[in-house]
């Protein structure tokens, strides 16, 4: 528990530090494989946080978003459904969050809060272009992901971030024992999968 608060404050730091836009600054990506019991995580997390949920494919993908939708509001939670804004809907999710190879060609204004993936500058300009709330830039540190994205780097990142005209969340890699690093790199706050499991 005590990594999460920490992780916690350092999202709110950068939100801070950014400007204070109006969008969580602590994102929790659920994964298949990592993460298959993302309820048990969503429970823990401070009120606040965004959960973005993208186990595509999966059978049970509308009954873990229902109970998902569920705890955020218990817990003044953001839940965030991967590249499906019916499944949104249905679930009274508060948004949709896009991957980069899957970015529609106009935001969706059903949608209160949408979020996008980027994986390089071309990527944060699309994501603007197309009217994203904010961007996810990954992968920032080396990564466990299979996304096969190599590693940006804290610096290219930055760049990237500073010069993005929206707000830039880091992805890939974070944890508790580099989330300092981010401060003062023009972030407005950060996610993670695997620095959820580290409590």
């Amino acid at each position: 528990m005590a990594s999460i608060h920490a992780l916690a404050a350092q999202a709110a730091r950068l939100n801070r530090d950014a400007g204070a836009p109006a969008i969580p600054a602590l994102y929790f990506f659920t994964d298949p494989v990592r993460t298959p019991d993302p309820a048990a995580i969503a429970k823990r997390l401070p009120r606040g946080a965004a959960i973005v949920f993208r186990h595509f494919g999966a059978e049970n993908r509308y009954a873990v978003a229902r109970d998902l939708a569920a705890i955020a509001r218990g817990r003044g939670l953001s839940l965030l459904i991967a590249a499906d804004p019916v499944l949104a809907a249905r679930v009274g999710a508060d948004g949709v969050h896009w991957p980069e190879r899957q970015f529609p060609k106009r935001r969706d204004h059903a949608a209160p809060l949408v979020t996008a993936t980027a994986h390089g500058a071309e990527g944060i300009v699309a994501a603007r272009a197309f009217g994203a709330d904010a961007c996810v830039l990954a992968p920032v540190f080396e990564t466990r992901s299979t996304s096969g994205n190599p590693p940006l780097g804290l610096f290219h990142a930055s760049q990237m971030a500073r010069g993005a005209n929206m707000p830039v969340i880091a992805l890939g890699g974070v944890h508790g024992r580099n989330a300092r690093k981010l401060a003062g790199r023009g972030f407005a706050g950060l996610a993670a999968i695997d620095a959820f499991l580290e409590t």
